[in-house]
């Protein structure tokens, strides 16, 4: 055999080695190839090892399957009450259909990046501020439905949408907190005023009672005196007469006084 002969056997070898490298592909288990013949779309392929037609077939895209996280913001975005926010917040999305996500968007990736910050634009400019902070579970469910209706058909399914943060200017921050603070000032307040009401309502009838009892409120006032006198150390109780008249006491207040206590009439 010649040297001619071995050097075309030999480039032979490499264009079929070459063309087996070129036409032999793998795609990952979470990975599908767009398969184009001629500029034309043929089908898809993957996972595992495909065979492809050089030259003739051409991949313009590998489209990952898997769950894919995008965080986006609203920045300087006024509220239905016109006060500047910027929020934070991230999507989970999946494509379900390789076909249109190749073939119906250009760049699916960006273009699901910009529609969801229209519509986070879109639903906080109907939203005030206050639903915005308690109520974000109800922003995120509209989010997700206002997002899933723009790309569902470009095969992108939104598994969810959740609002990471709000920022309000900081004046606004310390209005809102003078504003709490003296919400619970006047709770506090309420509070204790209808605390002094009941205990007004307790004294009315504890005096209704007393006023049909006159033993009971001699009772009562011999009780304040000993709870007043008891402790072990020297008191003065000073009790204007009127008071003794009033509680029907008499003289029975020098035997309650102990061995060192007074009790004195104030005329």
């Amino acid at each position: 055999m010649d040297t001619l002969t071995l050097v075309i056997i030999l480039i032979i070898l490499v264009l079929v080695v070459a063309f087996l490298a070129m036409a032999i592909r793998i795609a990952n288990p979470w990975e599908r190839a767009v398969v184009l013949f001629l500029g034309k779309f043929v089908g898809i392929r993957g996972p595992g090892l495909f065979i492809i037609i050089p030259v003739l077939n051409r991949i313009p895209y590998m489209i990952d399957l898997r769950v894919i996280t995008t965080s986006f913001t609203a920045e300087q975005t006024l509220t239905k009450d016109t006060v500047p926010v910027n929020v934070d917040a991230v999507l989970f999305w999946q494509v379900i259909n390789v076909e249109k996500a190749a073939l119906e968007v250009k760049d699916y990736q960006g273009s699901i990046s910009l529609a969801s910050q229209t519509a986070l634009r879109d639903v906080i400019g109907k939203t005030v501020l206050s639903d915005m902070l308690t109520g974000r579970e109800a922003i995120d469910a509209e989010l997700q439905r206002l997002i899933g209706s723009r790309v569902s058909r470009w095969g992108i399914s939104i598994l969810s949408v959740e609002i990471r943060d709000v920022i309000i200017p900081g004046a606004l921050q310390d209005a809102m907190s003078m504003q709490a603070q003296a919400e619970r000032e006047r709770q506090a307040r309420v509070i204790l005023g209808d605390s002094e009401r009941q205990i007004a309502e307790k004294f009315a009838l504890a005096a209704k009672s007393y006023e049909s009892n006159p033993t009971a409120l001699h009772l009562r006032a011999m009780n304040m005196l000993y709870e007043g006198l008891k402790g072990g150390q020297s008191t003065i109780v000073i009790v204007p007469s009127t008071a003794l008249n009033t509680m029907t006491l008499g003289d029975t207040t020098d035997g309650c006084a102990g061995k060192n206590d007074h009790v004195r009439k104030d005329q």
